[in-house]
């Protein structure tokens, strides 16, 4: 462990403040930590919109529907390569000047990308913006991502990721339901024309990413976590991501964790909703009947998403972090595996509530499994990155995620096509099962401190 991680692990509870049942770091005021929940439930929920944004613009351009599935899959490129470029930078700016700046710009400039999205006039045009939106994007994300690093004590690290997870479920809720399911239709209802709709809509999206941007800018620390004699030089945390893997095998193992977390939660929000579209059309649905029972599947991962992360955040702090990491992945695995086991016929009902308790079952257990893999990569990232060059270890951790995002969305898609809706979900549950055993390897050669509890084990 590095000495910057022990130094936190031995202090942080003796001088953090306690909020409820959280323990900070130290230096870290009620003030930051309401911020930085604002922060997890803004920055992920207002993400979301992307994609009900893309969908209005295509449309509004006047993209033959068959085409918008190939235009849709040139713009999540584009974004992904984008925060892979924008990771390591906002990293770096990070460890120099500090998180809540490199936050607030980078909501500012998402905030850009969508109040110029729905002006575009052609598909190059719109890959502009997207980029635009991908570069704030990347850099309001990572910061989330560093923010639990600096601000959660490691005595409820769990706990904090947690909390800090609901409020992005919340988040993800809030901004779905009003702005994506509701805003332009009840524009539209009010007498304004389909393509005004879509872009107040945009502007009222673009508006809340201003106005989290200042926010974010009075709300959370300033500067580093380190004074700044402190500060590493740029030359030396440029290749820090890569460096502080290879000399601590539990960040290494968090890349890894990354790599699959990120990917499960993509492959939960588009084969989920695929799947389920596809057996609804196949039993005679009309496209938007089967698109909404399609959502259904997705709507019953999240909540029990939801429901799991209290407990699981609960229990995971009595826990040494590479052991829990091995419990997470465990559970992630499982839950993918069981959609082996989804019956299409019994997928949904004809009258009544329209999933069946077989469906109800099998994919609330993969929304359990989802949020394991998500909070045992997040609490050992948090938990491992140094605490000068944590906004690098971070971005390296958000690349190796942008990676596991092509790999999953790519292979699965394949899969989809071939073995039918299983595919996908088995093939991140391989993945989920290997980072496992890699973890039970880390656990045996490299275990690392306990967390600060008594009962730790």
């Amino acid at each position: 462990m590095s000495e910057d991680s022990s130094i936190l692990s031995n202090s942080s509870e003796e001088e953090g403040l306690k909020v409820g049942f959280l323990y900070l770091a130290p230096g870290i005021s009620k003030l930051n930590l309401f911020a930085y929940f604002y922060a997890a439930f803004a920055t992920i929920g207002l993400l979301t919109f992307i994609s009900t944004g893309t969908a209005q613009v295509l449309n509004a351009m006047g993209i033959p529907i068959d085409e918008h599935g190939a235009a849709s899959g040139n713009l999540v490129i584009m974004t992904e390569i984008t925060q892979i470029l924008a990771f390591g930078i906002v990293g770096v700016l990070a460890d120099r000047i500090g998180r809540r700046e490199v936050a607030a710009v980078g909501m500012f400039v998402m905030g850009l990308g969508y109040a110029f999205y729905p002006y575009a006039e052609s598909l190059p045009e719109l890959l502009i913006y997207r980029a635009m939106y991908g570069a704030g994007l990347g850099a309001a994300t990572g910061m989330v991502g560093t923010l639990i690093a600096d601000y959660a004590g490691d005595k409820s690290r769990a706990k904090f990721v947690a909390v800090g997870g609901i409020f992005n479920g919340i988040g993800v809720i809030f901004v779905t339901v009003i702005f994506g399911a509701n805003a332009a239709p009840m524009l539209v209802e009010a007498g304004y024309s389909p393509i005004e709709a879509m872009r107040i809509t945009h502007w009222i999206v673009a508006g809340a990413c201003f106005f989290s941007s200042i926010i974010y800018f009075l709300g959370l620390k300033k500067g580093t976590p380190g004074a700044k004699e402190e500060r590493p030089p740029v030359k030396e945390l440029l290749v820090s991501g890569y460096t502080e893997a290879i000399n601590n095998p539990r960040i290494a193992l968090s890349y890894a964790c990354g790599f699959v977390a990120r990917s499960d939660q993509v492959i939960l929000g588009t084969f989920t909703v695929l799947w389920g579209s596809t057996v609804a059309v196949s039993q005679g649905a009309d496209f938007a009947t089967a698109s909404g029972k399609g959502a259904l599947l997705f709507a019953i991962a999240g909540t029990t998403s939801l429901l799991f992360l209290p407990f699981l955040g609960a229990i995971l702090d009595k826990f040494n972090r590479v052991s829990g990491v091995i419990i997470c992945m465990t559970l992630g695995a499982l839950g993918y595996f069981c959609m082996f086991l989804v019956d299409e016929t019994r997928m949904f009902n004809d009258i009544g509530f329209p999933l069946t308790t077989h469906s109800m079952v099998l994919f609330g257990a993969l929304g359990a499994g989802q949020i394991a893999a998500f909070l045992g990569a997040t609490i050992l990232i948090s938990a491992e990155a140094p605490k000068l060059k944590r906004g690098v270890v971070v971005g390296m951790f958000n690349i190796f995620g942008a990676i596991g995002i092509f790999v999953a969305v790519a292979i699965g898609g394949t899969l989809f096509d071939v073995w039918g809706g299983f595919g996908p979900f088995v093939l991140v549950g391989l993945f989920n099962a290997i980072v496992a055993l890699l973890a039970i390897i880390v656990r045996i050669k490299s275990p690392g401190p306990m967390p600060v509890s008594k009962s730790a084990t």
